[in-house]
């Protein structure tokens, strides 16, 4: 049944249960088995496979609804944290483990460790490997053309502390630095809290007896409001946009060292609140991985959401912007590279307001808790290493990387084509569960494009009740989302040419992980829907590319 709003402007009252949680929808009443999820893959895009599970619908809410919706979490928050974590704690295990969780056990401890990455080793390697390869990039685009650093005239010591060196004089972070970046979160936080927006369920949470978190969406909003906001300071001189290049070094710096203050904020407050949730007992990894699993402030805002949605590609977004302001102050023009950096940052980010009330569901959402991993990629390493294609354009005249005409036409349409797949593949798996559950809401976020549901479409059910779509663009291949946003990085690193090694980090970062991926999830897929798998893959053999792969 699909939740509406009422004349005055609420929406039919929900028993809620602490911060943002309310109860599962039909749970008392529900006979049968509950649908769950099929195609359960994960990706990096930010609306890949997502799709909102239950029959909670996303609703419209108005500035009234939110503020007695705030005061309602703000008053059951503390009482329903302590007394369900006792619960739990003093409850008897009856043996099923539930994403690492015993049933009826103390849900702060991991039951079944799975240790990624290489462990305590490996994650500590990555902590100091992540933002020592960021200086050594932007050095190399900074100070050598593009080119790996060398200095074949120097000793090894010599040649590091050369390198320190230039981070100290050329990234030093400084108070203007600090300012900028804070502020622009800051900003974020608040438009997060006012702007008008959209609830959404998440998946239900077992250790939390099955119910389910509300989140608050409001990333369209946000991020035109934030492109407004920032053309008017750029035209205006109050802030003019290609200080952002001017700065990228100091930046940079501030946001390795916020990700760093923010990660033991973050693990040093879940420990002193007694906020932990699947914990390995190896303090490293756990700090890495992180401690909480849904950390919000108020009982409103929600760290993982608000981290991974906006800041990360707004930021990315900004700085693309930002080239494009400094090659008009100097050139009088945009390049038609630059114009095509802009084009994809904007429809990325776009893509992630325009699908965020579906990203509650994913993976990154339901299991992965708020650590090192997620904060410091999302505050420094996708923002300040992505853009490293947008670097190199702004470093350079555009006599150095210029295509001939023809060939940008074609990768504007080609990109153009790949993201038509990519949003309307997304949408049609979404539609199709939304309705196999029984509800469906539109949103006419921006782009609306055609063919983004396939009506009365091909299915094959399978042994846990849930259906595997067989139509639209999933009869042609398997993780054709997958191939698009392989094409995506791809073309982020040829627009700038062959000449600069790092614009392609990101696509070859990219490509290695989302292999690693495709295989991992067809792994799961075959083990949890058995025969029925076997006949998706029968009927539809290719996994990336129709007739090809």
């Amino acid at each position: 049944m699909v939740e509406t709003r009422s004349k005055t402007g609420r929406t039919p009252p929900r028993r809620t249960f602490g911060e943002g949680i309310v109860e599962t929808p039909g749970r008392k009443r529900r006979s049968g088995s509950r649908k769950s999820e099929t195609n359960t893959d994960r990706s990096s895009s930010p609306t890949s496979d997502a799709h909102t599970t239950g029959i909670d619908p996303v609703v419209e809410v108005g500035m009234s609804e939110r503020r007695a919706a705030k005061k309602d979490m703000e008053k059951s928050m503390n009482g329903h944290a302590n007394g369900h974590a006792n619960g739990h704690a003093n409850g008897k295990a009856n043996g099923r483990i539930i994403d690492g969780w015993l049933e009826g056990g103390d849900p702060k401890v991991d039951m079944n460790p799975h240790f990624d990455f290489g462990g305590s080793w490996g994650v500590s390697a990555m902590m100091i490997g992540f933002p020592t390869l960021m200086w050594y990039m932007w050095i190399g685009a900074t100070y050598y053309d593009g080119n790996f650093p060398s200095e074949p005239g120097m000793t090894y010591s010599e040649f590091g502390r050369h390198m320190v060196h230039l981070v100290y004089t050329g990234a030093y972070p400084h108070a203007k630095a600090w300012a900028i970046y804070w502020i622009f979160l800051i900003v974020q936080g608040f438009f997060y809290m006012t702007l008008p927006g959209v609830y959404a369920t998440g998946k239900p949470l077992p250790h939390e007896g099955g119910n389910q978190l509300r989140y608050y969406c409001n990333g369209v909003y946000a991020f035109y409001l934030t492109i407004v906001l920032a053309i008017a300071a750029h035209f205006t001189g109050v802030f003019k946009l290609y200080t952002l290049m001017d700065e990228f070094g100091p930046l940079m710096s501030v946001a390795i060292i916020s990700g760093f203050i923010v990660s033991f904020v973050a693990y040093a407050s879940a420990l002193y609140r007694g906020a932990q949730h699947r914990m390995t007992g190896y303090p490293v990894y756990d700090f890495f991985m992180g401690a909480e699993l849904n950390p919000r402030m108020f009982g409103w805002l929600d760290f993982k959401m608000f981290f991974e949605i906006r800041l990360p590609w707004y930021i990315l977004f900004l700085i693309t912007l930002s080239a494009a302001a400094r090659q008009y102050e100097n050139n009088g023009y945009v390049s038609g590279e630059v114009g095509f950096l802009l084009m994809a940052h904007f429809l990325y980010a776009n893509a992630c307001c325009k699908g965020e009330e579906m990203i509650v569901v994913t993976w990154d959402m339901y299991y992965e808790k708020w650590g090192f991993m997620l904060i410091f990629w999302n505050l420094a390493g996708v923002p300040l290493s992505y853009c490293h294609c947008t670097i190199y354009l702004a470093n350079h005249h555009p006599s150095v990387y210029a295509w001939p005409k023809w060939f940008l036409v074609f990768l504007y349409t080609s990109y153009l084509f790949a993201y038509y797949v990519w949003d309307t593949s997304q949408s049609q798996k979404a539609m199709f569960r939304a309705r196999e559950r029984g509800y469906q809401t539109e949103r006419k976020s921006f782009p609306q494009l055609p063919w983004k549901e396939v009506k009365n479409p091909q299915k094959i059910t399978t042994d846990t009740g849930d259906s595997i779509l067989v139509d639209g663009w999933y009869k042609y291949a398997r993780k054709i989302h997958y191939t698009c946003d392989v094409y995506f990085a791809f073309t982020w690193g040829l627009v700038t040419g062959f000449r600069s090694p790092f614009p392609w980090f990101y696509p070859a970062f990219f490509f290695a992980m989302i292999v690693h991926r495709a295989w991992r999830d067809v792994q799961r897929c075959r083990e949890k829907y058995g025969e029925a798998w076997k006949e998706y893959e029968r009927r539809t053999p290719y996994l990336f590319i129709p007739y090809v792969i």
